[in-house]
């Protein structure tokens, strides 16, 4: 017998929990073997772009597939292609060959496929669970992102400095079997095809999440505050690895720290949502969540020059950053048809993070060839922000942070006044069940 809502869902909220933590830890040790290689923060984020770029630009073909196949066969052929790419990784290693350009196609292997596996899990939540739960279950889901980050960097970096790289991605081979095979034991049932639900050729389909975004204003406003938030943070926290790295000498264990402890700020963070189901107006958890991250997060992250200070930062990052997830995730749900929410919800990333690949891959080249030489001894800008950030290595990245954060802030407190974001949850009806 399978199971079915929320036992459903906490099966497999689990089985990704496990998959998760096993992928974080491959994140993390492949980030330090990069950068010890290389000594440059544009390999690492080069390796992030070829992940993110097809994540992206592939959603919204990934929305069509997602909505016209089985959610949980889609699951399960993401997972099995993530088991397969670590699989090769581990054997080009293993025999000496893995060079940097064979992680970057595996990554964008991965980010392909991956770019059905949140839809597909979006959508399959909707159907396990009932509509005034939605912003708790967006709680749930942060929390299986975050908790699998709490543990992952320390016993990366532990696994590292006793063995090496290859234990890091035997581990995580052994996760995927939790993900796959979670999936055994549920059942999610198909939606009912609504109304909103147009049925044509495979292009005519994707088509369609970009016309049912464009013609609901409130909802492609939301999106655009996303876009240039995204914009700013990726910006930021891009660099997050290469500038610790680099402003403790190579130090994994106050990297593995300050990834840890913020994510234990985000299981704090999906916690209090799910006990608390967000603010009344979800809008003011997206826009409020937003600016506290900006601050407390982005702005805070860039003016740390000691683990104390990043890993507070981390922390108050992660817990804003689920809260305003969460509570935009629940308005979502709510508006859109659960038949549709594949192809509008990919067309949704598209819209918030079109430009974050592109952030993503200016990052290193400035950071290397403008912000990093600039905030040295003797650089141009040493005497006007070396007061705020310091100077030496990793200076200049700090001072991307604090300057992306500005930004992120800005883009949310403008939002407020604008009444078509401001008041979306009454601007629009909710999606009426059949």
């Amino acid at each position: 017998m399978q199971l079915t809502g929320m036992r459903a869902y906490f099966t497999l909220w689990v089985g990704q929990i496990i998959s998760q933590t096993g992928s974080a830890m491959t994140a993390f040790a492949v980030g330090v073997w990069l950068f010890e290689q290389t000594g440059s923060a544009a390999t690492l984020t080069w390796a992030a772009t070829a992940f993110f770029a097809p994540l992206v630009f592939l959603s919204p073909f990934a929305g069509t597939i997602v909505d016209r196949y089985d959610r949980k066969l889609v699951m399960g052929v993401t997972d099995g292609v993530a088991g397969v790419t670590t699989i090769i990784l581990f054997t080009l290693l293993a025999t000496g060959n893995l060079e940097i350009w064979q992680i970057y196609v595996l990554n964008f292997i991965n980010g392909a496929f991956n770019s059905m596996q949140w839809p597909a899990f979006s959508a399959a939540t909707t159907m396990l669970m009932d509509k005034e739960n939605y912003a708790r279950a967006a709680g749930m889901t942060s929390i299986g992102q975050t908790a699998s980050n709490v543990l992952a960097p320390l016993v990366a970096a532990a696994v590292l400095a006793a063995t090496n790289l290859q234990t890091v991605l035997l581990i995580d081979i052994v996760s995927f079997t939790a993900a796959i095979g979670s999936l055994f034991f549920i059942f999610i049932p198909q939606p009912p095809k609504s109304a909103e639900n147009q049925s044509g050729s495979f292009l005519q389909e994707t088509k369609y999440g970009f016309t049912y975004i464009f013609a609901r204003p409130p909802l492609l406003g939301l999106q655009s505050v996303f876009m240039v938030i995204n914009f700013a943070a990726t910006f930021g926290f891009a660099l997050s690895v290469p500038m610790i790295l680099a402003e403790t000498n190579n130090n994994e264990v106050v990297l593995g720290s300050v990834q840890s402890i913020g994510a234990v700020g985000g299981v704090v963070g999906g916690v209090l949502l799910s006990a608390w189901g967000g603010p009344k107006r979800k809008v003011y958890g997206v826009l409020g969540g937003m600016m506290a991250a900006s601050i407390f997060g982005t702005i805070l992250m860039g003016l740390g020059m000691s683990l104390p200070v990043w890993a507070t930062a981390a922390f108050l990052n992660s817990l804003f950053i689920v809260i305003l997830n969460g509570s935009n995730q629940a308005i979502w749900q709510a508006k859109v048809a659960p038949d549709v929410q594949g192809r509008v919800f990919a067309v949704r990333r598209l819209f918030a993070q079109v430009i974050a690949p592109i952030s993503t891959a200016m990052a290193g080249p400035l950071a290397d060839n403008i912000f990093e030489p600039a905030m040295r001894e003797g650089g141009r800008w040493v005497e006007t922000f070396g007061w705020l950030v310091g100077t030496g290595a990793g200076a200049g990245m700090s001072l991307m942070f604090v300057a992306a954060g500005i930004i992120s802030f800005g883009a949310a407190a403008i939002a407020l006044f604008v009444p078509t974001v401001r008041d979306a949850e009454m601007l629009l009806p909710d999606h009426v069940a059949v």
